[in-house]
């Protein structure tokens, strides 16, 4: 099979779909690879590591994507929906709940989509996984950043130290991202409080950290008497396939502290807090009633070297398949069947069926 890597062009969106690694086990399997010219760069592999591994670099996107098999990153922005065609096999993160017109555009083409964030496996979201254990641990990494004054922060230190007490971080979900925030900011020594509405994962959490962080049932009420005090608050919520709830409103952050910090990871699913909007990279924050908001919804994007090799190793077996048997891959892997979201022009899986009930 003819397999295709485009560079990705969301803002300082440094992944790239496969690593040289990855490349080389697809070759040793008798496919041929297209890799767009500097597509690896900003995950520190040249065009020269590609091609040592048996990839054909080509010279634009449409060289790359003009492919029987398409693995990227991110979804396809609005640039990029002429290369999408029919018959055509697209492997990407898609979030599609979140962006209605994408999905209006991967249905009209024709394309099978199939979603990185769907992909089951014994009760899993194996390929979801690494990337929000790195967006749980930057959230923490990157609210530390802004609450410095001089980037407009209220210049509270996460640790404290001796005679002043430590910042305050809220973290709204104690799923994979919601535990790996709590990770960095216990180890940073912040005061830590988490919420969520499943008891077990609650205990399972005090057996992870103990009397290190408090654990708290997540109910409106709670989350108005902890928000407000909170020198950061986290967003953790993932509902799969489905919009994030609003679950933090508007006028609960109206009573945060002048300078506070909002990290919504859940931004690529419409976010968890109702003040929250997709920023970028390169413009990563704004302030809405007085606090940072950070809406980044490729975070692990600022860490593309740890992030691709982290993806490809969740994703290349997957790939690998896809590959070798085509569509058939999906009768042969139930995981995988479950992570469709578009096919034969028709918008199939249930979760995004929900959010759009017109276009199913």
């Amino acid at each position: 099979m003819e397999i295709g890597v485009p560079k990705e062009i969301k803002d300082r969106e440094f992944r790239v779909g496969l690593s040289p690694a990855s490349v080389k086990a697809l070759c040793n399997a008798d496919h041929a690879v297209f890799v767009q010219t500097q597509a690896g760069v900003g995950s520190g592999f040249a065009d020269a590591d590609y091609e040592q591994m048996g990839a054909s670099i080509v010279a634009d996107a449409a060289a790359a994507w003009n492919r029987e098999l398409v693995v990227k990153v991110k979804e396809p922005l609005p640039d990029e929906y002429g290369f999408l065609q029919k018959g055509q096999i697209l492997f990407t993160y898609l979030h599609l709940a979140a962006a209605q017109t994408l999905t209006e555009q991967a249905i009209d083409s024709g394309i099978t989509a199939i979603a990185y964030e769907s992909v089951e496996a014994n009760g899993t979201l194996p390929l979801l996984i690494p990337m929000s254990i790195i967006a749980g641990r930057l959230s923490v990494q990157f609210g530390a950043h802004f609450l410095e004054r001089q980037q407009g922060g209220s210049g509270v230190l996460l640790g404290g130290i001796p005679g002043v007490r430590s910042g305050r971080v809220a973290i709204v979900g104690g799923g994979v991202v919601g535990t790996e925030a709590a990770r960095m900011a216990i180890g940073m020594g912040a005061q830590v409080q988490i919420l969520d509405i499943d008891v077990n994962r609650l205990a399972y959490l005090e057996s992870l950290f103990g009397a290190r962080a408090e654990l708290l049932y997540s109910t409106a009420a709670e989350i108005e008497a902890i928000v407000p005090a909170a020198d950061l608050l986290i967003g953790a919520v993932l509902i799969p396939g489905r919009r994030a709830p609003h679950l933090v409103k508007r006028d609960t952050i109206a009573k945060m502290r002048e300078g506070s910090v909002i990290v919504d990871v859940a931004v690529d699913q419409g976010g968890c807090i109702e003040t929250i909007r997709p920023t970028s990279h390169s413009h990563p924050t704004y302030i809405e009633q007085g606090v940072i908001h950070y809406g980044v919804p490729n975070m692990p994007g600022a860490v593309p070297r740890t992030a691709t090799q982290a993806l490809n190793n969740s994703t290349l077996p997957y790939a690998i398949e896809l590959a070798n048997y085509g569509l058939k891959a999906l009768e042969l892997n139930a995981g995988l069947n479950a992570a469709v979201n578009v096919r034969d022009r028709q918008l199939v899986h249930p979760a995004v069926r929900e959010v759009f009930p017109d276009l199913a």
